[in-house]
């Protein structure tokens, strides 16, 4: 089905760099990137999935339940993501918010070109009728490693929109915490989209520019013919490997400081900060609670609870949740049964849904969705598409959201700081001021 060829490489920042530019003209590209970050759940340094063309279409999926079936029929690889919005596909839900990108709600492709990075190097696995091009097609990555520039030109700054001004954003926060006084809910994650209309840019070079500024764990690059995902994002969704799946959410962040003594006081502060330790905890259990769905009995386990981990722009707080599953248990079937991410809905999970479509203003689409794969063996791993960039090209539409968890103890003031914070690194690059 696959050919496999390796190949030894002697610079891994280079030869990443060179296998974006050299796939910039593929029609259907995924590309995953840890940015050398290493932890207990690490598989690769990156993964380049790529097809010609967008209208195969026997080798495109746009529905849940046909993903499951094309999985088990090829036995082979999968790439793509799930939207915020399958959430209609899995609950009585709906999305009638205004949505300007014209994103798939999903979309999944069977690479015709598959190819990793991983210890050192470069994996080839392409489908049979495509193997005479792996030899060729090392040679002109090769190439391009010896012309990898260190530098990524700045591109002509963006005029940023806000969808949600700052009193309205106050009012809709209040309108929030007016539910979770009443007992609706207890934490709802309340999202605002920047904009910018008749725009266009070059997603690769934005991508790289964003990549640079942030080095992120679960980076990703989307291509879908116009439509462009260029993502920063720190947050694992999901992962499965084997038995064993592992989440890790989210909540709570901090900005960095301007010399080692004050971003050393702003990890402690965010370390020991009630509010956001509680915003943790209640979403790392409505996670645990996710995983016991499935989990084998007495298998469910939280690793790590509001650690605090440092990224290039902010202090993260992060909690890692394992469980084992049954070996036969379906992977989609396991999206299904935790999707969307937790850190990105609020608890109880269908409430908290149901709020953000009335109190939002857009309809988040691919934003706090996932984008990974699947393998042949059934195991997959997913980011949650945060800190983020999307673009259509043909409707010359740019967009980045942002969101903040609002709680009881939640003051609309601080949670509008925040969503600026986490603005930040999109902003600057596409305002021309990247740092």
């Amino acid at each position: 089905m696959r050919e496999h060829r390796s190949f030894s490489i002697s610079d891994i920042v280079k030869t990443k760099e060179a296998l974006l530019d050299w796939a910039k003209n593929y029609e259907l590209i995924t590309w995953l990137d840890n940015n050398q970050h290493q932890d207990d759940y690490h598989s690769y340094e990156a993964i380049l999935a790529l097809s010609e063309q967008t209208d195969k279409s026997e080798n495109q999926i746009k529905n849940i339940d046909k993903l499951q079936c094309n999985i088990d029929e090829t036995k082979d690889w999968h790439f793509g993501y799930f939207s915020y919005d399958v959430k209609n596909q899995l609950e009585d839900l709906e999305s009638n918010n205004y949505d300007g990108l014209g994103f798939p709600e999903i979309f999944f492709f069977r690479p015709e070109k598959i190819i990793t990075v991983r210890e050192g190097r470069l994996n080839f696995m392409y489908l049979n009728e495509r193997a005479d091009d792996i030899d060729k097609d090392f040679s002109s990555i090769s190439k391009s490693v010896t012309s990898v520039s260190e530098k990524n030109h700045s591109e002509r700054p963006v005029r940023i929109k806000m969808r949600i001004h700052k009193d309205a954003y106050f009012d809709k926060a209040k309108k929030f915490l007016a539910h979770i006084h009443r007992g609706d809910i207890y934490e709802a994650n309340f999202c605002q989209e920047f904009y910018a209309e008749d725009t266009a840019i070059d997603p690769l070079t934005t991508y790289k520019n964003l990549n640079k500024i942030s080095q992120p764990p679960f980076a990703s690059y989307l291509k879908i013919g116009e439509r462009y995902l260029l993502s920063a994002s720190p947050e694992r969704y999901l992962k499965k490997e084997g038995q064993a799946i592992i989440s890790q959410p989210i909540k709570g962040t901090a900005a960095r400081g301007a010399n080692a003594a004050e971003d050393k006081k702003l990890k402690l502060l965010l370390e020991n900060d009630s509010k956001e330790r509680s915003e943790n905890v209640m979403i790392t259990d409505l996670v645990r609670n996710d995983l016991s769905k499935s989990a084998i009995k007495g298998t469910v386990k939280v690793e790590e609870l509001c650690k605090v981990y440092t990224f290039k722009q902010v202090h993260q707080m992060i909690s890692t949740v394992s469980a084992k599953v049954p070996y036969d248990k379906k992977p989609v079937e396991l999206i299904k049964e935790t999707f969307p991410m937790g850190s990105m809905t609020g608890a109880p999970k269908i409430s908290a849904m149901k709020i953000i479509e009335e109190l939002e203003e857009t309809k988040r689409g691919l934003y706090s969705g996932a984008v990974g794969y699947f393998d042949p063996e059934g195991n997959f791993d997913f980011n949650v598409v945060i800190r983020s960039i999307l673009y259509n090209a043909w409707l010359k539409y740019v967009s980045f959201s942002v969101g903040s968890a609002i709680t009881a103890k939640s003051s609309p003031e601080n949670e509008y700081q925040e969503c600026l914070l986490k603005a930040k690194a999109m902003r600057s690059v596409l305002e021309g001021s990247e740092e």
